[in-house]
């Protein structure tokens, strides 16, 4: 009898201290399901840079265009500033008016 209660007791406590490993391994700091939110956030940090080194790349292209020629000057000149050459006629278009419709409830 008291090697049947003996070996009960023991596979209880090894059935508890599975469990807390268990619970630990998936749960815990650094356990897997930690691990794969680290994961998922690298990622979306990685196609973050993507797009800022696109934009970098962009931008870098545009100041050494700035820096070597008048003619990406003159351009943001024209576009950003308004601005026309002398002996230029500046023609401002627009698009009609919408009629709006007044619906009577």
């Amino acid at each position: 009898m008291v090697s049947s209660f003996f070996g009960r007791l023991l596979f209880l406590i090894s059935a508890i201290i599975f469990c807390v490993l268990q619970s630990i391994l998936w749960m815990g700091d650094g356990g897997i399901l930690d691990t794969q939110y680290i994961k998922e956030e690298v990622a979306k940090q990685k196609a973050e840079n993507e797009k800022l080194a696109e934009r970098n790349r962009i931008l870098k292209a545009e100041v050494a265009d700035l820096k070597s020629g008048t003619e990406a000057i003159e351009g943001h000149a024209r576009l950003d500033l308004g601005m026309i050459k002398e002996g230029e006629t500046f023609f401002l278009v627009t698009a009609p008016p919408q009629q709006t419709t007044h619906q009577t409830p």
